[in-house]
């Protein structure tokens, strides 16, 4: 994390203490304020204006910065409306893309992800969402669109509107940015048609979020959530896929750049790893080979046995060309805990609406 990005997270946190903290947080609440002033407007100016795109149409998206689970949830969508038969097409902003680099090259890691791991579904990268429907229309004869990171598209109009939400830390402080991790107001909840609360394992009452939830928006169903991890994949060979077993009793250096590292952490630690020398990178973070080499001459250093990173990393990594790393990447797939069937019964009755 750079040095003004990691002040400005204590800052907001409360971490910073002090009266010139105090001060700067003053100023960041009243500039929240305006944000959410031009916000609301914005949200309704574009209701009323808003453009029906020529197919049906699943957003998934969040309230709060930082990761939620979109991602791994956007692919089982992907898999599950293509199994009903359905021709899906993901669209995606695709944050930190190149737009210099040519096909999946200049792809943001997220959009990367999803086309190595559907390689049957289109997923088209372009900020205007309008376009990108048009293009999965009339190219892929597509007739169910998913977009990702889809909650502030407010001009578009939706058939499914999945919200995600993080149980370890759903709202952050509960103020709108940038004095807090808000990207609307809470009241924008009720435009949800189902809440996947995400990482249930990490607290120990996801039924108290749930109650909340309800209370905000009670017709919207709501769907509990884990991150299941899957398997373990050489970072040069993501077909082949090793046992979850190998990593009982093991050391390793885990290094990640996600939103949500502890997240990632708590699922290794659960599979029984003995010890774990942790390297954090702030969420994007574009890997050199020198950052590759260094973890890797310190895990040796260390005597370690593994070294491990996310599947959304490893394609990052992937980038740089890297050869006989050793490195593993830790699979994970989306697991329904609660709800199950009332989900997959909205999703697979989309066309008939």
């Amino acid at each position: 994390m750079s040095l003004a990005r990691e002040y400005l997270y204590n800052l907001v946190t409360g971490k910073t203490k002090g009266p010139g903290a105090a001060f700067l947080r003053g100023i960041l609440f009243i500039l929240s304020l305006i944000y959410g002033f031009i916000v609301i407007l914005l949200a309704g100016f574009y209701k009323i204006r808003r453009r029906r795109l020529p197919a049906k149409v699943v957003s998934v998206g969040n309230i709060t910065l930082g990761g939620t689970g979109k991602t791994t949830l956007v692919q089982y969508l992907s898999v599950k409306l293509s199994a009903a038969g359905n021709k899906v097409a993901v669209l995606t902003r695709g944050y930190k893309r190149n737009a210099q680099l040519e096909g999946t090259r200049g792809m943001g890691d997220e959009p990367l992800m999803l086309a190595e791991k559907l390689p049957q579904i289109p997923v088209i990268v372009n900020k205007d969402r309008l376009k990108a429907a048009r293009q999965a229309v009339r190219d892929y004869a597509c007739d169910t669109l998913i977009l990702d990171d889809g909650m502030q598209q407010w001009k578009l109009d939706k058939d499914l509107e999945i919200v995600t939400i993080d149980a370890a830390n759903p709202f952050g402080n509960l103020r709108l940015l940038p004095a807090g991790f808000l990207r609307e107001p809470l009241s924008a909840l009720k435009r949800a048609d189902i809440f996947v609360i995400t990482q249930t394992s990490c607290v120990r009452d996801p039924g108290a979020l749930a109650d909340k939830l309800t209370r905000i928006n009670p017709r919207a169903l709501i769907v509990e959530s884990n991150h299941a991890p899957k398997g373990l994949s050489p970072l040069e060979a993501p077909d082949k896929e090793l046992g979850l077993p190998a990593l009982k009793g093991k050391t390793a250096a885990v290094f990640s750049g996600i939103g949500n590292p502890e997240g990632f952490e708590k699922c290794l630690r659960g599979l029984g790893i003995k010890y774990m020398k942790i390297y954090r990178f702030p969420d994007h973070h574009a890997y050199t080979q020198n950052d590759i080499l260094e973890i890797l001459q310190a895990a040796r250093k260390d005597k370690l046995e593994m070294v491990i990173t996310t599947q959304k990393d490893a394609v990052k990594l992937r980038k740089t060309g890297i050869k006989d790393s050793g490195i593993l990447v830790l699979e994970i797939k989306l697991e329904i805990t609660k709800n199950e069937a009332e989900f997959d019964r909205r999703l697979l009755r989309l066309h008939s609406i």
